[in-house]
């Protein structure tokens, strides 16, 4: 009886269990399932460089190519046959691009990756999203043409749905990448240098980058805010939709939400905008970034057929020649940079954290606006602007139908212009970091019958597109055109609701007398002239702000900001040849360091009370001569060993009315400054190790000083990371900064020594280099020679999802060894 009672609890018991079992099977089928699957598709790519036959056949055997994750840049690769002199790293004497490119090499290569798909029913289309490819892309998929994309800065998609193959067999997509001839002025990198996305739809979906949400007002108590959705529906039936939108703010707070019933919606595409109103908005700004979430869900019959999630600001922007630019009503003095797109040692390539970290240098150093100039900058690179409080003018072209080199945009403008301008700004417009859309860059025609064409065409596109930000471009004097007097630009200016001046700041006040309502943004500015442009700025209302020629060292352009020693003064001209591969003009470094012209605008912007620089010897008899866009060769150090008892010039940078100058405590000498005409105080000291202090003085008063102190020998390599734990993902980094130090710590700024680096772990050097512009043996070398003192190491995780740790170690000949452990982990 005991046994028979076992046997039915027994029984009893696994009935239990079974049914719990089907509930749990029912409940995860019953599941939610995605509305749409959207793919990082950067991984396990096979790469080869060269024109070869039949690439893009699904039959090609690509067993011997390179295997890779994107993005990636060929250009930026070591090349075979190194020869001093000749050949050197990623630096050929020979390149098409010379100085313009930084002496890299271009080419065509390919790319193929090999995939399958899940079926499921629900999905019935399937894109192919590239975020940035240089240039002159084809794109196949099982050995069919997709389509082409020749413009290598604006994001592309197309949708590859009829080319697939059924759910579970295998596909290929190839990707040929031209990077041809001579199309650049600066260096562009080479590749498939940004992220590839597959994105999988319903039938009836937002369409690709088909939100928008826009700023209509704002209120102390409220703000209302415009949300435009298009979407698409793809079979042949009416169905009824309905549209859900949820306003999230960054703590998943829902901070308002409406349904819309769009009624029905036939096949095709159908427009709708509704407003709503967000209480007590938290707005984005330049101090407080508050970022909101648009979530758009897609309602037809009933179900669930799409969801997205666009990331954006609430914020009012304004300009005016009376107001100047406001930005929620308080106006903003645009303290701007110029950059190009490349991140240094990593190329182009378009890791996240390579390009959130130039928009923390930026802001960290007193930009609060950055012109990408001249052309779209990555998604991730306005993700962060947005994040970080940073705004930016987007540009889009750098020529129009006239070349600046033989095989540039200017062959396919007429035929692009629309599509890669409409990319730049349906991608670009929910980002509240964004105030601008600039059209062009120095146009040849910019002021002749085909140029007032062309702009009218581009403006009235721009607007329709978005009428919400205001239409610049840059314009410059008639270099170009030797003997036209700048007045003749007048009619540039009457289709641009903001007008660019490149490098004219003497214009400033003259042609506003003449167009008083005129807004004006210095769109670039010399360095050395930065207290003159900045003056300008915060004397006229009417100048909103200042960007200066640029804000960061990058590849190509060799040479633009050189200094040069000769017996007499010689033109002020910008490119050097080679060994010279980047521009040198930069506030910062290519290893993300201050230089001089930053400390200067520190003083100008007054971020700082004062600053000091002292410059190398020059030779008797000999002089010196800085380009336009360079600065004079000094720098923050008091090593000058071999020259004791010579005068060295020292300036200071101040606005105070005095500058008194102390050598080891014994007084050098004292000077007044007037800041109404400059911001510079000279000395010659007679050179003795020690300290040198400079102090500044107002109404007798001491407001601040800077000391410049004699270093020790070097004896230890010091290494710091800007963050020592990073995620398990490619797409992170760790810049780890190396500096020669004294046995007492302090950084030597005249050391030249070589390092060798080693790596061992779950990472890899992704790149180094030190910020010399004309060192190309040490450039992703692992011999790195430092420069002033230091050099850069950049560390990336060696595969998606691999934790554990990464260890760096730097060694040089006599020098204690630097070592410093990067923990990889899941955030």
């Amino acid at each position: 009886m005991k046994n028979l009672r076992y046997k039915n609890r027994r029984k009893s018991f696994q009935s239990i269990l079974l049914f719990v079992f089907l509930l749990l099977v029912s409940i995860a089928c019953k599941q939610k399932q995605p509305d749409r699957i959207e793919t990082l598709f950067d991984d396990d790519w096979k790469f080869q460089l060269g024109d070869l036959e039949d690439a893009e056949n699904p039959t090609f055997k690509d067993d011997t190519w390179r295997s890779l994750d994107l993005p990636h840049d060929w250009s930026i690769e070591n090349l075979p046959n190194q020869e001093p002199g000749k050949v050197i790293g990623p630096f050929s004497k020979e390149s098409i691009g010379t100085t313009a490119t930084g002496y890299t090499v271009g080419g065509t290569a390919w790319y193929r990756k090999t995939f399958t798909l899940n079926k499921d029913d629900r999905f019935s289309q399937v894109i192919i999203n590239f975020d940035g490819v240089y240039m002159n892309s084809e794109v196949w998929v099982n050995g069919k043409l997709v389509g082409s994309h020749p413009y290598g800065y604006t994001a592309f998609h197309f949708d590859i749905t009829e080319y697939l193959n059924p759910a579970g067999e295998l596909n290929v997509i190839a990707v040929k990448v031209k990077n041809e001839g001579k199309n650049s002025r600066w260096y562009t990198g080479s590749g498939i240098y940004g992220h590839v996305w597959l994105i999988q739809k319903q039938s009836i979906r937002i369409a690709h980058n088909g939100v928008f949400v826009n700023t209509e007002s704002v209120s102390e108590n409220e703000a209302k805010l415009s949300v435009s959705a298009t979407v698409e529906n793809s079979t042949s039936d009416i169905s009824e939709v309905q549209l859900q939108i949820s306003i999230v703010d960054a703590d998943g707070n829902v901070a308002a939400k409406s349904e819309i019933p769009m009624g029905s919606i036939p096949n095709g595409i159908k427009d709708i905008t509704q407003s709503i109103k967000v209480p007590k908005a938290k707005l984005w700004s330049i101090e407080t970034p508050n970022l909101y979430t648009a979530e758009v869900k897609v309602v037809a019959n009933g179900e669930t057929t799409d969801q997205t999630a666009t990331t954006f600001g609430i914020r009012t922007i304004h300009f005016d020649a009376k107001t100047g630019f406001t930005l929620n009503g308080k106006t903003v003095l645009l303290k701007g940079g110029n950059l190009h797109h490349d991140n240094g040692f990593l190329g182009s390539t378009t890791i996240d954290r390579a390009e959130e970290r130039r928009v923390e240098l930026m802001k960290a150093n007193g930009f609060n606006a950055i012109r990408a100039s001249h052309n779209p900058p990555s998604k991730q690179f306005l993700d962060a602007c947005d994040r970080l409080g940073v705004l930016v003018m987007d540009e889009a072209f750098d020529q129009w139908v006239r070349p600046k080199n033989p095989q540039d945009y200017h062959l396919y403008f007429r035929e692009w212009w629309k599509k890669d301008l409409k990319s730049m700004i349906y991608r670009d417009r929910n980002h509240p970091s964004v105030i601008f859309w600039s059209i062009g860059n120095e146009l040849n025609e910019r002021a002749d019958s085909l140029g007032y064409t062309i702009r009218k065409e581009l403006v009235a596109e721009a607007h329709r597109l978005d009428s919400t930000r205001p239409v610049t471009e840059g314009v410059c004097e008639f270099w170009d055109h030797w003997g036209r007097e700048w007045s003749t630009a007048a009619p540039v200016f009457n289709d641009l609701d903001v007008a660019g001046y490149n490098y004219l700041q003497k214009q400033f006040e003259l042609d506003h007398a003449e167009y008083p309502d005129r807004i004006i943004v210095s769109t670039e500015s010399y360095a050395p002239e930065a207290y003159a442009f900045w003056q300008g700025v915060e004397e006229n209302s009417y100048v909103i702000g200042d960007f200066v020629w640029t804000g960061m060292d990058h590849l190509g352009e060799t040479g633009c900001g050189n200094s040069k020693i000769s017996e007499k003064p010689g033109p002020r001209v910008g490119l050097q040849p080679w060994p010279w591969f980047s521009n040198y003009c930069g506030d910062i470094d290519l290893c993300g360091s201050k230089k001089p012209q930053s400390y200067y605008r520190d003083v100008v912007w007054n971020n700082s009370k004062i600053e000091m620089m002292v410059h190398t010897p020059i030779p008797e008899g000999m002089v010196e001569t800085y380009s336009y866009w360079g600065w004079p060769d000094e720098y923050p150090s008091w090593n000058w060993a071999g020259n004791e008892g010579n005068l060295m010039d020292v300036r200071v940078f101040s606005k105070c009315p005095k500058v008194r100058l102390e050598l080891n405590g014994k007084v050098i000498g004292e000077q007044t400054i007037d800041a109404n005409t400059g911001i510079t105080a000279h000395f010659k000291v007679p050179y003795e190790p020690g300290v040198l202090k400079a102090i500044v003085l107002d109404e007798g008063v001491e407001r601040a000083s800077k000391e410049l102190k004699t270093t020790g020998a070097p004896a230890k390599i010091k290494l710091t990371a800007d963050r020592p734990e990073i995620k398990a993902n490619r797409n992170d980094l760790s810049y780890v900064k190396v500096e020669i130090t004294d046995d007492q710590g302090n950084v030597i700024p005249d050391a030249s020594i070589p390092v060798t680096f080693s790596i061992s772990g779950v990472g890899e050097i992704a790149g180094s280099g030190n910020a010399n512009p004309n060192d190309m043996a040490s450039f992703n070398n692992k011999v790195c020679k430092t420069f002033r003192g230091e050099a850069l190491a950049i560390l990336r995780p060696i595969k998606n999802d691999k934790m554990g740790i990464v260890t760096l170690k730097a060694e040089a000949n006599g020098l204690v060894s630097g070592e410093i452990e990067i923990k990889i982990q899941y955030k």
